[in-house]
């Protein structure tokens, strides 16, 4: 179940793995949702009151069905712009990197974006916890400072849609006032605004010099047979990981 065909998918080095997961292990099995029940059933978070023995059973099969090739770096994310190395015990932060092969960086989401990096040697690889407030407060831009090489390719995994992200005139502010740019990003309706998440992060990475994007298309908040959603199934959400290694 490992992505192989990264440069037909995303222009990413053929050496580099990328995989985003389901709310099912296997989507399409034919699995409904439940309705009591956000986590169902394949929730891969220990902060969401998940019962925990649940979430180790479904960390175990995600190794085992994206044939991992180690235990993934998980983040205790907190929508900072905190980008750690790998390598390093800490563990606090919304984006991971690596040079090293074998070295599974992730983080999970359930709205927020997930931006996958690589350079284009697939030599130095990170993925991105990209929700408003991490945007707010530069989680790509640390994350892009970390990169030895100018030269980098995105992708973008699945997140919530902009006609499904509303929010009120004191987010639309605070991005206006990090970058006027970023009003684009926005579409007024009445007193609230519909943000554009993706768009935003595109307006940023281009603007470090970042130009070659992929992804954007999915909406976690519509697609309820494939996605976890915060906003829709609120705190009994689960999380999906995003993953990404160099072989």
């Amino acid at each position: 179940m490992t992505l192989s065909s990264n440069k037909q998918k995303f222009g990413f080095p053929d050496n580099v793995q990328v995989a985003s997961t389901t709310r099912h292990l296997v989507f399409g099995a034919g699995k409904a949702c439940s309705g009591e029940s956000g986590y169902a059933n394949f929730n891969l978070a220990m902060h969401v009151n998940d019962n925990v023995q649940t979430v180790v059973r479904n960390r175990v099969q995600l190794i085992q069905a994206y044939s991992l090739p180690s235990e993934p770096k998980w983040l205790e994310q907190i929508h900072s712009n905190i980008c750690l190395e790998a390598s390093s015990a800490e563990c606090i932060g919304d984006a991971v990197i690596t040079q090293e092969k074998g070295v599974v960086c992730a983080v999970l989401t359930a709205d927020c974006l997930p931006i996958f990096i690589s350079n284009q040697h697939g030599t130095q690889v990170g993925v991105v916890h990209a929700g408003w407030k991490g945007v707010l407060n530069g989680v790509i831009e640390s994350t892009i400072a970390k990169f030895s090489d100018t030269n980098l390719l995105a992708h973008f995994g699945p997140a919530i849609s902009q006609t499904a992200f509303t929010v009120g005139d004191e987010v639309y502010q605070q991005f206006v006032a990090k970058d006027a740019q970023l009003k684009d990003a926005f579409i007024q309706k009445g007193d609230k605004y519909q943000l554009d998440i993706y768009q935003a992060a595109r307006i940023i990475l281009k603007d470090l010099g970042v130009e070659s994007i992929t992804g954007g298309d999915e909406c976690t908040f519509k697609q309820k047979d494939k996605y976890f959603s915060y906003r829709r199934d609120g705190e009994k959400s689960g999380r999906m990981a995003h993953l990404i290694w160099i072989t």
